[in-house]
């Protein structure tokens, strides 16, 4: 950019040949060239502009803008501008961090950042004929800070998400267990399907496949995979649905391995589900080939979890039906909220 300033017709600008420039602009200009941080001098009514190398990444695709107004270049932020520029006409400094400024660049409008300071400029006389401009763009460090804000934020409310599911699970668990080492032995299992639950929702940004949610809820109760047929679109959970989801999985598989199909040698189960409409959703897990279904004389926390919360994550309604050939549960809901 020195070369440029040298080389450049300035008879043709309102600042007139480089030789009848005062001293103060051609200390201000040298002192700027010289810089490593983006600076530009405007000086004069019209906004003459001159800038260093440094300042070229923020110019981007604009046209060369040497020798041009400043109001000219930044013509679609100068609203915005303006007020700033008067001030350090006027002789009064700013310093602003983080500025958001919406500018077009290349060929396209976008949102940037920018840490500046306009600070007054005077002539030979002493008067204010100027200012320079020294800038930082900081676009991409605004976007990582919203970004870890962001998922701040969503650490926070999956950790009280998942406290809150902890707290029901061993409270439940203790009120319903028959003595304190059944208690102990629930509460083990229930946190150890909780804690592979999550490990799996840590592991992605996006959401949490069913399919593999279920796998990974199942491996533990299985002796042979071909018990289990699973089908089934792809079907991507919110933190909440897969972690109630799960455990609802973990419940009736427990249960099955117990009382239902797994607990005989050719007992098989069926989990299928389908999406349709407006992310609408269908789950039903069935039994076959296990010993005759009976409803149970009292309803534990396996029903409740699956009947009322894991429905809850859902917006949808569930139901356990104690068929005498095999138990079935059926989820109806959404994989999002309906709009109002």
């Amino acid at each position: 950019m020195g070369r440029a300033v040298i080389e450049f017709d300035w008879s043709q600008t309102p600042l007139g040949p480089i030789e009848r420039w005062p001293i103060s602009l051609k200390t201000i200009v040298e002192v700027t060239l010289n810089s490593k941080f983006p600076q530009v001098v405007i000086w004069g009514p019209e906004f003459t502009t001159i800038h260093n190398d440094a300042f070229l990444p923020i110019l981007g695709g604009k046209p060369f803008a040497l020798g041009r107004s400043f109001a000219d270049i930044w013509a679609e932020a100068w609203s915005e501008i303006q007020p700033i520029v008067d001030k350090a006409h006027a002789g009064e400094s700013t310093y602003i961090e983080n500025y958001p400024l919406q500018i077009n660049r290349n060929s396209y409008d976008e949102l940037a950042y920018f840490t500046f300071s306009y600070t007054p400029l005077r002539d030979d006389d002493g008067n204010i004929a100027g200012m320079v401009d020294t800038v930082v763009e900081t676009t991409e460090t605004v976007r990582a800070r919203e970004t870890h804000e962001v998922l701040r934020r969503e650490l926070v409310h999956r950790v009280k998400n998942t406290m809150a599911v902890t707290s029901a699970v061993v409270s439940a668990s203790m009120r319903h267990a028959t003595s304190l080492a059944e208690a102990k032995e629930t509460i083990s299992r229930r946190i150890e399907a909780l804690g592979n639950a999550q490990s799996l929702i840590s592991s992605s940004d996006d959401g949490v496949e069913l399919h593999e949610i279920i796998e990974n809820a199942l491996t533990p109760h299985l002796d042979r995979r071909d018990r289990v047929a699973i089908s089934g679109p792809e079907a991507l959970l919110t933190s909440e649905q897969a972690i109630g989801m799960s455990l609802a999985i973990y419940e009736l598989a427990t249960n099955a391995l117990k009382y239902g199909a797994l607990s005989v040698a050719n007992g098989t189960v069926s989990i299928d589900w389908s999406i349709h409409g407006d992310n609408g959703f269908g789950f039903v897990w069935r039994e076959y080939g296990g010993p005759p279904v009976e409803k149970p004389a009292r309803t534990g926390f396996g029903s409740r979890l699956n009947n009322q919360i894991v429905a809850g994550y859902f917006y949808g309604r569930a139901e356990t039906i104690y068929d005498p050939d095999g138990l079935q549960f059926h989820l109806k809901g959404s994989l999002k909220p309906k709009a109002d």
